[in-house]
């Protein structure tokens, strides 16, 4: 993996780190959480390691028959990449300067980093089933770690957390989206799975993204101005000094715990600092996501976009540009991002009405035509429109699964998208919507496609008929002679949205029609 070119604003928070890292005496060599027990590391790709020790200490490394050396820099931090191994374990990662740390029960096999808000965080405890799920969790090569929540104004340099093994008695506080995700991986391929997970409730996706992406990117300038005029006001040079007081003492905390084998205390932040509001730009990014990098993965999994629907418009290019920043933070722009498209919830209608989520869910589609190397797994059957937070989560991490599988894990014989339509075209009083992923065009309850709408040329559009006529819809409206334009799904909860293929997926929701969205200049 090549070393991470730090971008303008974070490098000059590294400087800032490197200060206050010159003010302490470090005698001993201490890992990041991630690199603790039961820890699983990426297989078949070199594996990143890093940590602090004194300046110009020397430090060695060793996972199985793979060993590298370095030296400390002068901000205390050293970093090494072993050479790429098979799956395999468990190891013992050993890092020896003038003092020894050893993770022990280190795993070797698929590694990803799940990210998002409430859906994301939601625990086995809560999903149906949850009681035969937590009874049948016995899969000790299947692990998750799961990140505190942090929010910072800086990349922070470590997160708070623990690797655990699946178990009846651990599987309960696991993410459900990540780990049934894991499960399917781990029962495919037989080889150990690790999820990273960092996600927080009732967050917004700017949260999550670098702020120096934010700041560069011209179709975001209001929500970047909104951030700055946010920081007027505050003393940032009061607070700095203030900071790097707590700072050293944290560090020298950090450091006994680590030896102790104890969990150290959250890093401190800086007092007052705006940037720590959880709608700033960046603040979970720097508490939560940075300090992984650049950890060994395969990919990404991210469930978020609810508390970013009122302002759908502004999505279609925050969410892109969320992707291109974490993997430039990586230096990968090949790490697959998979990611879940909004479920159902509030209003049950039809889709001749106006709907955020609706929209939302179209801008996060329209991610898929922009960004190489992206998967959605569409969840419009699984959801509750009386709760934003649905109970099958196994379905959701299955088609995340199927995602990977197949794309990641060249399983040909894995279905992973359901009906996505290729193309539209009027003929008399119908039009014909044609579909890839189609084989086994049908409906989920064996009654005719329903969900769709026409419009006429002056835009109002209709409840409408459909039919199924091999890999094509044919749809129309008694209300409307000549239609214009066609929408699926479009609605908060577009529970009657039944269109599925042969293998049970269901169909992408969609609209033909050019309507400014109603989210449009909502910042």
């Amino acid at each position: 993996m090549a070393r991470m070119r730090l971008p303008v604003a974070v490098a000059s928070s590294a400087v800032l780190l490197a200060g206050a890292f010159a003010g302490v005496a470090r005698a001993d060599v201490t890992l990041p959480a991630v690199f603790s027990d039961r820890a699983v590391l990426q297989r078949d790709r070199p594996v990143a390691v890093w940590g602090w020790a004194a300046t110009s200490e020397e430090v060695t490394v060793s996972l199985g028959a793979r060993t590298a050396k370095t030296t400390t820099a002068a901000n205390g931090r050293w970093r090494v990449d072993l050479d790429a191994q098979p799956a395999g374990g468990p190891f013992e990662l050993v890092v020896q300067g003038r003092n020894r740390v050893v993770a022990k029960d280190v795993l070797v096999g698929e590694v990803w980093l799940a990210s998002g808000q409430s859906n994301m965080a939601w625990t086995v405890a809560g999903t149906k089933d949850a009681e035969a799920e937590r009874k049948a969790a016995d899969f000790p090569q299947l692990r998750v770690f799961t990140t505190a929540m942090a929010a910072a104004g800086d990349p922070a340099a470590d997160v708070k957390g623990a690797w655990a093994a699946t178990s009846p008695d651990t599987v309960a506080g696991f993410s459900a989206v990540a780990w049934f995700f894991a499960r399917d991986l781990h029962r495919t391929l037989g080889v150990p799975v690790g999820v990273v997970v960092s996600s927080v409730g009732g967050t917004v996706a700017e949260a999550w993204t670098p702020p120096e992406a934010v700041e560069k990117e011209p179709a975001l300038a209001p929500m970047w101005a909104k951030a700055q005029k946010a920081l007027a006001g505050w003393d940032r040079a009061a607070a700095e000094a203030k900071w790097r007081k707590a700072w050293r003492k944290w560090e020298a905390e950090a450091a006994s715990d680590r030896r102790a084998g104890r969990t150290p205390p959250p890093e401190p932040t800086m007092p007052g600092d705006p940037r720590t509001n959880l709608l700033y730009p960046g603040s979970l990014w720097h508490g939560m996501v940075a300090p992984l990098v650049p950890l060994s993965l395969r990919g990404f999994l991210w469930y978020q976009g609810e508390s970013n629907a009122p302002r759908a418009e502004q999505y279609v290019t925050l969410f892109p540009t969320l992707i291109r920043a974490w993997r430039a933070a990586w230096g990968r722009d090949d790490l697959p991002f998979y990611f879940v498209q909004l479920s159902s919830f509030g209003k049950v209608a039809d889709s001749t009405e106006a709907s955020t989520w609706a929209e939302l869910r179209e801008a996060q589609a329209l991610a898929l035509g922009t960004v190489e190397r992206t998967g959605m797994a569409v969840t419009i059957d699984v959801g509750d429109p009386a709760d934003i937070h649905p109970k099958d989560k196994q379905t959701v991490g299955s088609r995340l699964a199927r995602l990977a599988l197949a794309k990641d894990y060249a399983r040909a014989d894995v279905v992973w998208s359901g009906p996505v339509l290729r193309s539209s075209r009027v003929e008399g009083n119908k039009i014909v919507l044609v579909f890839d992923h189609a084989e086994g065009l049908s409906t989920r309850d064996g009654r005719e496609p329903s969900g769709f709408a026409v419009a006429s040329a002056k835009g109002e559009f209709h409840p409408a008929r459909a039919t199924i006529e091999g890999d094509t819809v044919v749809v129309s409206s008694r209300g409307v002679a000549a239609p214009a334009a066609v929408r699926y799904a479009w609605a908060d909860a577009p529970e009657s949205a039944n269109l599925v293929n042969g293998a049970g997926l269901p169909a992408s929701p969609f609209r033909t029609d050019t309507r400014p969205r109603t989210t449009a200049g909502a910042h």
